[in-house]
């Protein structure tokens, strides 16, 4: 009887721990994302960091966004926070319909082929986004 509950008890532990580490960290999630569409510096700093080969240069937030965006891309951003799917829309829409360079230089890195355009086309649709 014990060892069943010892063995429950450690599924329980090792579910609750895999769960906690199915959504990317939410340490940026309190980012003013509004400060840095707003300012052309902040941006550009984001977006550099996305677009170079190394991680130099990147702030901390900076390179877990880089790091996760391709997982992110691939998986539907599964493992985003509600935060963080709402912040991925608004940053997307913002660069598609203020600054089309910048977005066609992210489509260039990350989807060179375009493999996710196609994929979320209608999703975009839906959010009254042109992907």
């Amino acid at each position: 009887m014990n060892r069943a509950i010892l063995v429950i008890s450690t599924l329980v532990a090792i579910l609750a721990f895999s769960a906690a580490e199915e959504t990317y960290t939410d340490k940026w999630d309190n980012v003013d994302l509004d400060e840095i569409l707003g300012n052309d510096r902040l941006l550009k700093k984001y977006v550099d960091c996305l677009l170079a080969d190394t991680d130099a240069g990147c702030t901390t937030d900076g390179k877990e966004l880089k790091k996760n965006v391709p997982d992110a891309l691939t998986n539907e951003c599964a493992k985003c926070t509600e935060k963080q799917k709402n912040g991925t829309e608004k940053v997307i829409r913002f660069l598609i319909d203020n600054k089309p360079d910048i977005w066609q230089k992210l489509e260039a890195k990350y989807d060179p082929d375009g493999t996710y355009k196609k994929k979320y086309q209608e999703e975009g649709k839906k959010h009254g986004i042109k992907v």
